[in-house]
């Protein structure tokens, strides 16, 4: 491996088509953010947005702005902006609750399709939401029911005649090693299982295709590559040919068929809508809808490119900067499995981390020793990275690190 030189990086910056999309966020000008993963950072627009929807469709024309300003269509606008950016057809996605209200919603309308099934095929390790909610159907729907787990290398050979839905997360959110999503979903589909894609790791980072690889549900949060806010609505998708079918267990009235004519009895509505439980946080919604228009135009090849070359510089740089420092690279160096985010194991992990941030590169830990860095092609540049390591290599050569203040936990890691 030749030295990777900071001149090499300006060059490639230099002929980088996405160079200029950092301008459509508001970020510190003195801040390398590597941790967009996790929560991306504010998009312009979406400020005025917010205190347009407070001060004038709230303060002046309140509820007339369910109507004048489409607050009623929010989910399904959103979903609709979503929709390219995983393969789907707008019909097919809507955005509501969080992902592991959605994740219980689709896995138990799985469950339903398949009645004569009772098991529900994951991983150890999944992320944990996912495996609580999980754990919380099977106890729920009683019975039979119950989660197996299987490690990613043995999904498939797992997958039986009594698997209801297999419930995987696409790019793990430790490891960023990613599955391949037409295997898997064919293998399940060949097994007469349903098959649940979690996308919170890849959408937005990763070019999906879920009918391209005939997928049957997914879910994703629109906080991390979406850059829709901390506590942004989630997303589902449902395919087509399970729309008309499909049900769910939480029947609140803004799935209904006609919510506004407030019958007793339930009836599904015949879209993606019924997938809807209750009223829509407006807020939120409206930045999220102003978040997505930084994806305007932004081809998801490129994204992929450049995040490829974004990870792998990270990788090369960690190995010529800092092999004298005990990392370990926990993340795929082939690029066909590795997501947009690269994660370093280290005993001191968590203490290094804050020294990091500390100085102004900012990424995470994930317990018991993974420091994580999230690569955003958007408004990540290849100077970036190295400022990032080189920084990272100073911390460690001076030991600062071993201050006792970085070793303090927060409530948040």
């Amino acid at each position: 491996m030749s030295k990777v030189t900071l001149e090499w990086c300006r060059e490639q910056d230099a002929e980088d088509p996405l160079r200029d999309l950092r301008n459509r966020f508001d970020l510190p000008e003195d801040l390398i953010y590597m941790d967009g993963n996790s929560l991306g950072p504010l998009p312009k627009g979406v400020a005025e947005r917010v205190a347009n929807t407070i001060n004038t469709e709230w303060r002046t024309d309140l509820i007339k702005s369910w109507n004048t300003a489409d607050w009623i269509k929010l989910p399904s606008k959103i979903g609709a902006k979503i929709a390219p950016l995983i393969g789907a057809s707008a019909h097919e996605v809507i955005s509501a609750d969080s992902t592991s209200v959605n994740l219980f919603k689709v896995a138990a309308a799985a469950c339903k399709i398949n009645p004569d099934r009772f098991e529900i095929l994951s991983e150890p390790g999944n992320f944990p939401s996912d495996l609580y909610m999980m754990q919380g159907l099977t106890k729920f729907l009683g019975g039979n029911y119950k989660l197996k787990t299987a490690n990613r290398t043995g999904i498939i050979d797992a997958i039986t005649e009594k698997t209801a839905v297999v419930v995987l997360t696409q790019v793990h959110y430790v490891t960023a090693d990613m599955l391949d999503m037409v295997a898997i979903t064919k293998a399940a589909h060949d097994k007469g299982a349903l098959i649940v894609w979690d996308l919170c790791h890849s959408v937005g980072a990763v070019p999906l295709d879920l009918n391209g690889a005939n997928a049957d549900f997914a879910v994703g949060c629109g906080y991390k590559y979406l850059n829709g806010g901390p506590g942004a609505p989630a997303f589902l998708f449902v395919a087509d040919r399970h729309l008309e079918a499909v049900e769910q267990p939480l029947t609140g009235w803004m799935g209904h068929k006609a919510p506004f004519d407030f019958v007793d009895a339930y009836t599904p509505n015949d879209s993606i809508k019924r997938m809807l439980v209750g009223t829509p946080s407006v807020l939120a919604a409206s930045a999220f809808d102003t978040a997505l228009d930084a994806f305007s135009g932004v081809n998801m090849a490129d994204i992929r490119h450049k995040s490829l070359g974004l990870t792998k510089l990270f990788i090369d740089l960690v190995q010529q900067e800092l092999s004298d420092y005990s990392f370990k690279n926990a993340t795929p160096t082939d690029s066909n499995r590795r997501g947009s985010h690269v994660s370093l194991m280290h005993n001191n992990g968590y203490a290094i981390m804050q020294a990091l941030i500390d100085h102004k590169v900012i990424g995470d830990f994930r317990a018991p020793n993974y420091m994580r860095f999230g690569f955003t092609p958007l408004y990540l540049g290849y100077e970036d990275v190295y400022r990032a390591v080189e920084t990272l290599a100073e911390i460690m050569e001076t030991e600062v690190w071993q201050d006792p203040k970085y070793s303090e936990r927060g409530s948040v890691t």
